[in-house]
């Protein structure tokens, strides 16, 4: 016969596994992956959008603050993202006119102005949202 606490403890651990894997995998991720210069001026952005969430996005719209080299909030910039396909990594590329590349030091997602996903209603999607940069300024929320 098992005792009741080897077998609560073994329960525990298993659905505490359980959790984690779900909590793995039900992630959507925003990487700034690259800076370029436009030719005759401005900034180039390459995003990535990793969705690893059972949904579809038909919404995803972000407020970004584009702070310049001496972390002083230079801009704020929309960018919709959308559509965001389930199980899929997705490439947007955004242009911030009359800003070099050089001069932002950082990159603050202010607000998700919109996070829908296909057939349902807005929600948070702050809990679920995984930032991250390859580039030569931070992506921070």
């Amino acid at each position: 016969m098992i005792p009741i606490k080897s077998l609560i403890t073994g329960v525990a651990l298993a659905l505490s596994t359980a959790t984690m894997a779900t909590a793995e995998i039900d992630r959507l991720s925003v990487e700034l992956n690259k800076f370029e210069e436009i030719e005759g001026g401005g900034c180039r952005i390459f995003f990535l959008f990793r969705n690893q969430t059972d949904n579809s996005f038909d919404g995803f719209e972000m407020s970004l603050a584009i702070l310049d080299g001496k972390g002083v909030i230079d801009r704020l910039l929309s960018i919709d993202a959308a559509p965001l396909p389930v199980a899929r990594t997705t490439l947007k590329l955004f242009e911030i006119p009359d800003t070099n590349c050089s001069n932002i030091s950082e990159i603050l997602l202010h607000e998700l102005t919109s996070c829908k996903p296909q057939n349902g209603e807005e929600m948070d999607c702050f809990p679920i949202l995984d930032l991250g940069s390859k580039a030569s300024a931070p992506l921070v929320k």
